[in-house]
């Protein structure tokens, strides 16, 4: 967000800033979904809903899951909550006592942390690397389990920021793990439905005790809506439903009606898709072009986590340079990982591909000068 402001400031100035800082789409949400959104305004009859959200767009969940990973959803375990961050509060209210430590990946998304923290548990950052494709093991599990108690372990597949996957064998070995040690599993499954090499898989296939988080935030281009889901263990259901009362009473009915009309535009949505890979591709061509030549697997998601070692011991710098000189704009990897991402940054392809494309004509030729 420091980086976004720098570069709106460099806009005002008369600046062409080419955004590849900020995880968020950058297409519009489809037609059908705005007028589905628009008709309910329009009745005026916009009001609280369920705690665990409206029947409509809970059945519309109930469908998604049945169609596009041919697993049962009982209607009780779902809960409808305002985006994954509230998904994320709840899930950590009602699993966890303070002092509780929760397994986490470095590199990871920070809010990860900052919430766990702000919450009184320990987020337990294990650093993963090229041995396990960026990802948690059972073995990491044992060790830090072994130093203390975990009581939850919080994975994402796709990953923000690598955009890497686990296999859905190494998932399943890591699912199952955790519940045999009586540990939480919490899946963030936000980037579902932006992977481009194989179809991601829910951990909702190998325990009905994980606690899945989900939003409609990156696939279905809504982030400002605020919207998201959950799917619960039933021992869950209850404690999330009375903190949810308690915390939002109901996720806004508008984002609510908006998003189970976002299950009929497919077609649409895989449009957008479709761009996603294609930026993917010129985004990796362009980066090797540059120099870059440590680049974390980029399976799906809408990032590239990238190796700037060649250039430079700090990423923040290198950031800042890289904004004030060529207008390129890019997030260092410091938040992401406090002990080693001063060698890493983000780069985000989910902009317009013709600002992909001179972003990285534009760092060709600036690396070609160190």
């Amino acid at each position: 967000m420091d980086v976004m402001a720098a570069a709106n400031k460099l806009e005002a100035e008369g600046a062409r800033v080419l955004h590849m800082e900020v995880g968020q789409p950058g297409m519009p949400v489809p037609d059908h979904v705005r007028v589905a959104a628009e008709d309910a305004l329009a009745s005026g009859k916009l009001g609280y809903t369920e705690a665990r959200g409206m029947p409509i767009l809970r059945n519309a969940l109930i469908k998604h899951y049945a169609e596009h990973y041919g697993v049962d959803v009982a209607d009780e375990r779902i809960v409808v909550t305002t985006g994954s961050s509230a998904g994320f509060n709840l899930a950590f209210l009602a699993a966890f006592d303070p002092g509780d430590r929760v397994a986490l990946t470095a590199p990871g998304y920070p809010a990860y942390r900052n919430i766990l923290k702000a919450l009184g548990l320990i987020p337990v950052e294990i650093e993963v690397g090229p041995e396990t494709r960026w990802a948690l093991t059972p073995e990491h599990i044992e060790k830090a389990h072994a130093e203390a108690p975990l009581k939850g372990v919080l994975v994402a597949s796709p990953a923000n920021p690598t955009g890497t996957m686990m296999t859905p064998e190494a998932l399943k070995d890591l699912v199952e793990a955790c519940e045999a040690k009586g540990i939480w599993f919490i899946s963030d499954e936000i980037y579902h439905g932006l992977s481009y090499e194989v179809q991601e898989e829910t951990a909702l296939r190998f325990s009905q005790k994980a606690i899945i988080i989900n939003s409609f935030s990156k696939y279905y281009c809504m982030t400002g809506w605020r919207i998201g889901w959950m799917i619960l263990p039933e021992e869950l259901v209850r404690p999330v439903e009375r903190i949810a009362q308690s915390l939002y009473i109901s996720a806004p009915q508008l984002s609510q009606i908006a998003a189970a009309a976002a299950f009929e535009v497919k077609d649409d949505l895989e449009r957008v898709k479709a761009v996603y890979q294609e930026n993917r591709a010129i985004l990796l061509d362009g980066l090797a072009a540059a120099g870059f030549d440590e680049v974390m697997p980029v399976d799906g998601a809408f990032y590239a986590y990238v190796g700037v070692r060649k250039f430079s011991n700090d990423s923040l710098d290198f950031c800042k340079r890289m904004l004030e000189e060529i207008s390129v704009a890019s997030t260092p990897g410091a938040d992401f990982d406090p002990a080693h991402g001063a060698g890493y940054m983000r780069f985000s392809f989910a902009g317009p591909t013709e600002d992909i494309r001179e972003a990285m004509t534009r760092l060709k030729s600036w690396t070609a000068n160190f």
